[in-house]
């Protein structure tokens, strides 16, 4: 299997680790990648403003660069959204987050790492409520939650249940600038949460979720740590 490997902006500026953690991954299942040299940003900043038109350039460079393959994965709950609402149009290029990639398509069942910690899984409201990585609070259903099926399959995790599973964090992309007084007490009540319970790790499918995270837990020299999943199904350890 042949896919392009999508990795959004902020992920490659900052947090390049994550990029090269979901690349090794999917070659670790078989998985042919392609990094499609010319990709940029996808232009959802741009569409979170209210500036749709502004990225359409964005858009359209997006789809020179990945409208050939069949898959295109990313580690981003929000930028795999935005391209599918936004971007494809009447496309046939299939657009996954990597959890569901890996649970829907490549149906992983051995992920051959320990991760002795005690994770807390936060739930970006773009891949929960938009992607449906899993069941949310407020749906009546059976449950179901890709992210914490492939995290159970881990060695040695202490999956921790928060008191408020699927509250946003406040980022918001553009929201956490334009209302910073709510961005930041939202996610320190979702730090709360999580210590509270006695994470250890805090992980998402989102990075730019756990960016904000980070940055709160950084300024208030909080001990909790933050990974994106892929390098925890990688194989990495907190640092």
């Amino acid at each position: 299997m042949k896919v392009a490997l999508f990795v959004p902006c902020y992920v490659e500026q900052f947090y390049p680790e994550v990029g090269i953690a979901t690349l090794e991954l999917l070659e670790k299942y078989g998985v042919q990648v392609e990094y499609p040299l010319e990709q940029t940003c996808c232009g959802q900043p741009m569409a979170n403003s209210g500036y749709q038109r502004f990225g359409d350039d964005a858009s359209r460079v997006f789809m020179e660069n990945f409208g050939d393959y069949e898959y295109v994965v990313a580690p981003s709950g929000s930028c795999t959204l935005h391209v599918k609402e936004h971007v494809l149009g009447e496309s046939e290029v299939k657009v996954y987050e990597l959890c569901e990639f890996l649970t829907d398509i490549l149906k992983v069942e051995d992920v051959g790492v320990s991760f002795p910690f005690k994770v807390g899984i936060h739930a970006s409201c773009h891949g929960l409520r938009g992607l449906r990585l899993a069941k949310s609070s407020e749906i009546v259903g059976d449950d179901f939650n890709k992210p914490r099926t492939l995290l159970e399959k881990v060695k040695d995790i202490q999956l921790v249940e928060l008191q408020r599973k699927d509250e946003c964090c406040g980022f918001g992309g553009t929201f956490a600038v334009s209302e910073e007084a709510i961005s930041v007490r939202m996610g320190m009540d979702r730090l709360a949460d999580h210590e509270d319970s006695g994470v250890e790790v805090i992980t998402s499918a989102d990075m730019s979720c756990l960016m904000h995270l980070q940055g709160l837990s950084k300024r208030n020299q909080h001990p909790v740590k933050i990974m994106h999943i892929a390098q925890i199904l990688n194989g990495a350890k907190p640092s």
